[in-house]
């Protein structure tokens, strides 16, 4: 059957199965590389996602384009997930959550940024800063304006607090020590600022 834009009504569905197949590849390559790290196989990733590897090569030419739509998607998903909190009740409540679950992104996430830099150290990564810092004043600034969060706090400490912590602890046996270190700088946020003289 032909549309009256001349298109057969078969291409809508190979659409629907192109764009399933892509988010199917990047579900499945968060997984492996979680498992396995960024330098995972790539034909693993596709046989995983059940799709051959020209379907994979199809969506994303190389590794580094595999990478990019990963963390691009983890990024996505962490800042949905601060805009969601912005509608909860405690502006204190809402911004430990989302640190909390940055921290869980940072750990998981940190080979993938360093990896695209190897892949291909000339390509532009995504602006996975930007938006982080974004998601995160806007947490903190709301938790400033109802007087839980010191004032002399900025997105950028916070961020810097919570990957020292991702990078810090990544080596380390205590599956703790992250948290606990989290809930240190949740308290200071709520600290008297000190004042030079």
């Amino acid at each position: 059957m032909t549309t009256r834009h001349g298109h057969t009504s078969a291409q809508a569905p190979r659409r629907t199965d192109a764009r399933l197949n892509r988010e199917r590849l990047v579900a499945t390559a968060q997984e492996v590389f979680a498992e396995a790290g960024p330098e995972a196989s790539l034909n693993a990733i596709a046989r995983r996602a059940g799709v051959g590897p020209g379907t994979l090569y199809r969506h994303f030419p190389n590794r580094n384009a595999l990478l990019t739509a990963v963390l691009r998607d983890r990024i996505k998903t962490l800042c949905e997930g601060a805009e969601k909190l912005l509608s909860s009740e405690s502006a204190d409540d809402a911004l430990a959550q989302w640190l909390r679950a940055f921290l869980a992104h940072a750990r998981v996430n940190q080979g993938l940024g360093s990896a695209l830099m190897v892949e291909d150290p000339v390509a532009p990564a995504p602006d996975c800063h930007r938006l982080i810092l974004d998601a995160a004043a806007g947490l903190l600034t709301r938790a400033q304006r109802q007087g839980t969060a010191r004032a002399d706090l900025t997105a950028d400490d916070l961020v810097q607090l919570v990957v020292g912590i991702a990078l810090s602890t990544a080596r380390r046996e205590d599956a703790g020590q992250p948290d606990r270190l989290l809930a240190l700088v949740l308290d200071a946020t709520h600290g008297i600022p000190h004042r030079s003289k």
